[in-house]
């Protein structure tokens, strides 16, 4: 069977399991996975979410999601970038690599000790260094919460500090090798040129948008709630799929990926050992890939309902990358299977072993054995293909450790 065959196949029954699901104490998702088309909107308990291509203004005014601080001082490596021109505001550029990476000190509140090197980064410039259907439970006691082991270290400045910034919050466009990309750009309301923020993407599911992302219509509020348990400390960024989805034929979303950061790194303050991918669905697939061919460039990745579907994970990049996962247990759209295999892609990458600690919230747990600072967090949820509604709070905590 051909390539084009089998993501077809895929793709006919991603859509036609796009919405079928929900259970629990919310809405269902619209749109899932692979697939393109509308988003479904599916029903189920007392709070109902909507699909649709345009979302309401969402999200409650979350908490902050605890940070595991370490101590630790971190070295950058010295590089630049050169940016080109192309798009509507945007372009593409390069980036020139240099040595860096992040020393760990000890990691945070209630992980174990990490002292040891983070990888190696250089890259661009700078000195330093819910709401829909709830599957399972959300609340108990799950153990420790979970730690990378090597946190702390300063930011890393990109060689957008410093200078105003011509780039602002809404809709651009952006030229990658003659296709003109789209995404939506959300800076802090306060944003600061001489402050380095977390760089966080938020990948839309198949049949779904960006607005959908940037406005919350399927967990938790904007950018799967992550925006407003920011408290103003992030940059997000919602990009627009090709064909309402992430197909990465011929790496052109990988590509596509690439030119952006080299755009935020050279036009914004960004932190560049701190930026980070999430999604659901289709979404995740892509984060999936972001993993495991950009682990020099993302600091984590949080995939909801993934696997590798999105260039079958097969980079020869070798860099460790964390990793926190959910999957509902009774997924039809996207087998659990299937998610499992692109976890355990991620434990080999990152030398972890098979024993298990429980963390916050039940029922995840924590690999052991992993590199230092490079923690694996699998959370297995007892629903079908949703997005998780205990997600938003645990993925910003292991967001915000590092």
């Amino acid at each position: 069977m051909t390539r084009s065959f089998a993501l077809s196949a895929i793709a006919i029954v991603l859509a036609l399991g796009c919405g079928s699901q929900g259970s629990g104490n919310g809405s269902g998702t619209g749109g899932s996975t692979p697939g393109t088309g509308g988003a479904t909107t599916a029903t189920g308990g007392a709070t109902a979410g909507t699909g649709g291509s345009t979302g309401g203004t969402g999200g409650s005014t979350g908490g902050t999601g605890g940070s595991t601080a370490g101590t630790g001082g971190s070295t950058a490596g010295t590089g630049g970038s050169a940016a080109g021109t192309g798009g509507t505001i945007a372009g593409t550029g390069g980036r020139t690599a240099g040595t860096g990476g992040t020393t760990a000190g000890t990691g945070g509140s209630t992980g174990g000790t990490g002292g040891t090197t983070a990888g190696t980064g250089g890259r661009t410039g700078g000195t330093g260094g819910g709401a829909p259907p709830a599957g399972g439970t959300s609340g108990g006691s799950g153990g420790a919460s979970p730690t990378g082991g090597a946190s702390g270290g300063g930011p890393s400045p990109s060689a957008g500090c410093g200078t105003p910034t011509s780039l602002q919050s809404g809709r651009a466009s952006l030229d990658v090798s003659g296709t003109s990309r789209e995404y939506i750009l959300a800076l802090p309301s306060n944003y600061d040129p001489s402050h380095a923020y977390r760089l966080i993407f938020g990948f839309h599911w198949s049949g779904g948008t960006a607005n959908d992302v940037a406005t919350g219509t399927i967990i938790g509020g904007p950018y799967y709630g992550l925006q407003s348990r920011s408290a103003g400390s992030a940059i997000f960024v919602a990009p627009e799929g090709l064909n309402m989805g992430w197909a990465n034929t011929g790496g052109q979303d990988i590509a596509f990926v690439k030119a952006m950061v080299a755009l935020f790194e050279s036009s914004l303050c960004v932190d560049q050992s701190r930026i980070f991918s999430l999604g659901f669905s289709y979404g995740g697939m892509m984060s999936d890939e972001i993993g495991t061919e950009m682990g020099d460039v993302f600091r984590a990745i949080a995939p909801m309902s993934d696997a590798c579907y999105s260039g079958g994970c097969k980079a020869s990049n070798s860099h460790p990358i964390a990793v926190w996962m959910a999957h509902g247990d009774s997924d039809t759209v996207v087998p659990i299977a299937d998610g499992m295999t692109a976890r355990d892609k991620f434990l080999a990458k990152n030398g972890c072993g098979t024993q298990t600690t429980p963390v916050t919230p039940s029922p995840c747990v924590q690999y052991q054995g992993c590199m230092p600072g490079y923690p694996v967090v699998w959370c297995e949820f007892s629903g079908g293909h949703m997005p998780w509604s205990a997600a938003p709070d645990p993925v910003w905590a292991f967001f915000s450790q590092f």
